[in-house]
């Protein structure tokens, strides 16, 4: 009986081990580093930043209105954190078939219309985004100068107002960071659209 029971439950256990999808990456992984184009045509890696203290990742995109809320603060964030030694890079996940709006050229008018002082990088074949567990448009992962992630989530607690945001997750956690602390909370959860796959 024991013998039966021993032997359910690992065939069980092996069921929910291929039924259960990557999530992509939690806090501690080192992350790979991509080579994505941006919308200067160039092409840029975490690795052409050799004296970075850390890597802010967000995936975002032109169409999303959660997206484009947050616009002026990543604008804000790249310019605020470059001066600290923090890289800001954005990275559209979504499939332009699937959403006209955020083709590579429309990411070139956005950013040209918005000024954007940081790579907008275009995530080609949607290889990226799942590596790192994306779900959201934005949704955010800060990384160390090793690649590690430190944070996942949301930037902030306020989707509709910066000015009335009362807990700046993102810029906590890289606060930690340069006190060599880890950020608590390291995760929060991202809110946003939805990442946008060709059927």
């Amino acid at each position: 009986m024991l013998k039966k029971i021993g032997f359910l439950v690992l065939f069980v256990g092996a069921l929910m081990s291929f039924d259960k999808p990557s999530s992509g990456y939690q806090v501690g992984d080192t992350a790979t580093d991509f080579k994505l184009k941006s919308v200067d045509n160039k092409y840029y890696s975490m690795a052409d930043y050799k004296d970075a203290k850390g890597f802010i990742v967000v995936f975002t995109c032109n169409h999303c209105p959660f997206a484009v809320k947050y616009e002026d603060r990543i604008i804000d964030l790249a310019k605020k954190y470059k001066s600290k030694g923090y890289v800001l890079l954005a990275i559209n996940p979504n499939d332009p078939v699937a959403q006209p709006d955020d083709s590579f050229e429309k990411m070139q008018v956005r950013a040209k219309e918005k000024k954007f002082s940081f790579p907008y990088l275009f995530d080609e074949g949607q290889k990226i985004y799942p590596q790192y567990g994306a779900t959201k448009t934005p949704h955010v992962f800060l990384l160390d100068k090793n690649r590690v992630v430190k944070y996942i989530g949301a930037i902030d607690d306020n989707v509709e107002d910066a000015k009335a945001v009362k807990e700046h997750y993102l810029e906590n956690a890289i606060a930690a960071l340069e006190k060599g602390q880890e950020p608590n909370p390291s995760t929060t959860k991202a809110i946003g659209c939805s990442i946008k796959v060709k059927k």
